[in-house]
């Protein structure tokens, strides 16, 4: 296997040898718009002295760091870096069978511990994102200030919070069709805060489905769903003017991945009525959000192994996909990804979206969030 990983506990207390040894499993769970988790199974021996291996030595207490980076080809990504939030132990007369469940989330979890009541005044919504990001020493991104919201005026609209820091932010990427997350590189401990529109960059790998003896997936399904909005409409009373104006949007700025969109594809259009209390500008980036989401109709779930894929898959990258016919071969988003982890193999389970059918030649590529791979 030339795939390799490292799973750091601790900040270093536990040797990392000793736990691949040791290791059952892990799975680490990837998620463009949430955060990441990840599970470790080791199997448990009892001491001399009569204690438990991995429970009574201290090694996964709460809220211990723990951080897994993959090696694929020359790709060195840190796909988990996080902490300890529960276990599950347990214990059988076969003791071969006893083990422990450890479960970990990534580091989004130190702004989802304390419910916050904040009133945001004049800031953008990227501006608050940026803010909170750097209140946990998350870098903020460089593009989070890219597509922003009006800033929020006392006299006209302010921005209260009422919620957790992770929560809130997700309700604002909502709203501004952006994806929302914290995820790290090549290292431990370099997290970034990604509150982005994905935006234009290269393919980082390709899923090759032809010949057979080529594939670098084992298998792929691929579906799409046309019962989605094409179009949005609103009219809002506004906070500065006595006659309220309305907005119809029917694009959500974001290239196309192939030739035909959901609106093209579709063929027949689908309007919905949007409510909310804004003003015209900020209630256009709503509709414009609304068909950000939407316009993910198609969708490519599949397995592949590490090692004949070459590289790690990171979510919000791009991945070619070649030897799926005219309609669904080319760029596609990675929306999800389980790295899948055991002593000999190391699998990614993936999940990718598109905004579009048929061939992607000539058409821009929507790229990261995050620049991860």
């Amino acid at each position: 296997m030339t795939t390799s990983f490292e799973l750091s506990v601790g900040g270093g207390r536990e040797e990392s040898d000793t736990l691949s040894e040791a290791l059952q499993s892990i799975e680490v769970e990837e998620n463009a718009d949430g955060p990441g988790a990840m599970t470790i199974i080791l199997p448990v021996n009892r001491t001399s002295s009569g204690d438990l291996t991995f429970v009574d030595d201290g090694s996964f207490e709460p809220f211990t760091p723990v951080a897994v980076v993959l090696k694929a080809g020359p790709s060195t990504q840190c796909v988990f870096d996080g902490y300890v939030l529960s276990w599950r132990l347990h214990l059988d007369r076969t003791a071969t069978e006893a083990s422990i469940r450890i479960w970990a989330q990534d580091a989004s979890i130190l702004m989802d511990l304390n419910d916050v009541v904040r009133e945001w005044p004049g800031l953008t919504d990227g501006a608050v994102a940026n803010e909170i990001f750097t209140s946990y020493g998350f870098e903020p991104a460089a593009s989070n200030l890219d597509d922003d919201s009006p800033a929020h005026l006392p006299e006209q609209h302010t921005l209260m919070q009422r919620a957790t820091d992770l929560r809130f932010l997700h309700g604002l990427a909502r709203r501004n069709g952006k994806l929302c997350r914290v995820a790290c590189g090549e290292k431990p401990g370099e997290r970034t805060g990604y509150f982005i529109r994905p935006s234009a960059q290269p393919s980082a790998a390709t899923i090759n489905l032809e010949p057979p003896f080529d594939w670098t997936a084992d298998a792929v399904d691929v579906e799409w769903d046309v019962m989605r909005p094409t179009m949005v409409r609103a009219n809002q009373a506004s906070f500065t003017s006595a006659v309220g104006t309305p907005v119809t949007q029917g694009s959500s700025g974001i290239s196309a991945l192939g030739a035909r969109d959901l609106r093209t594809y579709a063929a027949k259009a689908s309007t919905v009525l949007l409510t909310a209390t804004a003003d015209p500008e900020e209630l256009r980036q709503r509709a414009t959000a609304v068909l950000a989401e939407s316009g993910w109709f198609a969708t490519c779930t599949g397995e592949a192994d590490l090692d004949r894929l070459g590289t790690v898959l990171r979510v919000g990258t791009i991945v070619t996909v070649e030897g799926a016919g005219k309609a669904h071969s080319g760029d596609w988003l990675v929306w999800r990804v389980n790295h899948l982890i055991e002593p000999d193999s190391c699998r990614a389970r993936f999940t990718l979206v598109r905004n579009a059918i048929g061939s992607s030649s000539g058409f821009g590529s929507i790229g990261s969030f995050g620049g991860l791979l």
